[in-house]
């Protein structure tokens, strides 16, 4: 069966064909600030659903997305990214003790708890705040850093921790790898950003926990904790979709953390080929594979299934997008870094599914949540919340994947 050239890594179809999936990404989500900035959830055709949290991670992710957005001349970019900046040092931030609310809830309302995940993305969110020259950007940055190194950042440990309660008075025991994961990304773009190499550092250390954890299990890697960073491998067992905490592994974030040790290891040792980073390099390639494996394409219908049992075995059979843009991600990134042939026909496989099943073509997206059969389900990820993971798999299969995506596209590091 011959793959059609939009579907084939770099060349000028596939840039094309990722150039009109970002336009149409990046004018869906026009409509996300409230009055102060923080992000609306947003609903199947990019309408806004006022009576849902406006969550801290999702209004960083936006600030985010529309900074890359103002880099490549998108109208309205900057303006989107400056509100989204101003929600996170207003009405999202606790003035009284620190830090960020995990959002706020339709009457205004604070959630309770501050979170690890929503920190590490209000770092990303400043960090490329900072390179689009939005007002106030630097101040954040600087905050959320200081704040992150106090409250979340175990330097003894080489992790961090999860979940505060509101007032920074009490941790919850749960440590887990999804606010780490992101926590590596947000130390890259800080490290990227700032010069600061100590955060390069810090991201490392995680990246080894996580790869002495992974090649103990098969390169499945554990997602849930106990308090001594022992595996909690029955988390959720009852409870296996968790949007947050699913039972078992995840095949995306297997994909995720290839990408993430890549770029890591890129941006330390400046050659793939160099002693240090050969393992490195092996690992993310064993992690990449065992997840796709484990996901692609096994349960009878196209599609990246959400999470396994420690055998393999698929435990939620339903597709997410976001773990079709990570798997877009990797093995573009795998591709450029090995030349092997096997991540051109992977990439060219998920960008025809993107295409043929995921991008929604008539009221604009990507469906976030799939059955089994790919049709559109919403038990876990109803609407369209954001745009983080859709828009970087339009970005980062065209830029050096040795540097953090929000100063790549700056500066124009396209390979």
């Amino acid at each position: 069966m011959t793959i059609q050239p939009k579907y084939q890594i770099d060349t000028k179809e596939n840039k094309q064909f990722l150039e009109n999936a970002r336009k149409e990404l990046l004018s869906f989500g026009h409509h996300f600030p409230s009055p102060e900035g923080s992000s609306y959830y947003l609903g199947d055709d990019g309408t806004p659903w006022k009576d849902r949290n406006r969550e801290t991670w999702i209004t960083s992710r936006m600030a985010h997305v529309y900074s890359l957005g103002f880099f490549l001349g998108h109208d309205g970019s900057k303006e989107l990214a400056a509100a989204a900046i101003h929600g996170l040092r207003t009405e999202l931030h606790d003035k009284k003790n620190g830090g960020w609310y995990a959002g706020l809830m339709a009457d205004g309302e604070i959630v309770p708890t501050k979170q690890c995940y929503a920190h590490a993305f209000v770092i990303l969110a400043a960090s490329s705040g900072v390179l689009a020259g939005i007002e106030g950007a630097k101040e954040l940055l600087d905050e959320a850093l200081a704040l992150y190194d106090l409250r979340f950042w175990n330097e003894s440990e080489g992790l961090s921790c999860d979940t505060w309660n509101t007032e920074f008075t009490k941790l919850d025991d749960y440590r887990g790898l999804n606010a780490n994961m992101h926590t590596v990304e947000a130390f890259l773009a800080a490290a990227d950003v700032t010069g600061k190499e100590a955060y390069r550092i810090r991201a490392g250390r995680i990246i080894d926990h996580v790869l002495t954890w992974a090649q103990n299990n098969q390169w499945r890697i554990p997602e849930h904790f106990h308090k001594d960073w022992t595996p909690d491998l029955e988390c959720n067992k009852n409870h296996p979709d968790d949007p947050f905490k699913p039972y078992g592994a995840t095949p995306g974030h297997g994909i995720e953390w290839a990408r993430l040790i890549t770029q890591w290891t890129l941006s330390t040792y400046k050659d793939s080929t160099a002693a240090g980073a050969a393992p490195y390099i092996s690992a993310a390639k064993a992690l990449y594979q065992r997840a796709v494996t484990d996901a692609w394409n096994v349960d009878g219908a196209p599609g990246l299934v959400y999470t396994t049992d420690w055998n393999g075995t698929p435990v939620v059979h339903d597709r997410m997008h976001w773990t079709l843009a990570e798997a877009i991600n990797t093995s573009s990134v795998l591709w450029h870094i090995t030349g092997e042939e096997c991540y051109a026909k992977d990439y060219a496989s998920f960008m025809q599914y993107l295409d043929e099943v995921v991008w929604d073509h008539d009221t604009g997206s990507w469906f976030h949540q799939l059955d089994q059969n790919n049709q559109l389900l919403g038990t876990v990820w109803p609407g369209k919340s954001d745009l983080y993971h859709a828009v970087q798999a339009t970005l980062i299969p065209l830029y050096t994947p040795a540097l953090s995506i929000a100063p790549a596209v700056k500066y124009g590091k396209k390979l």
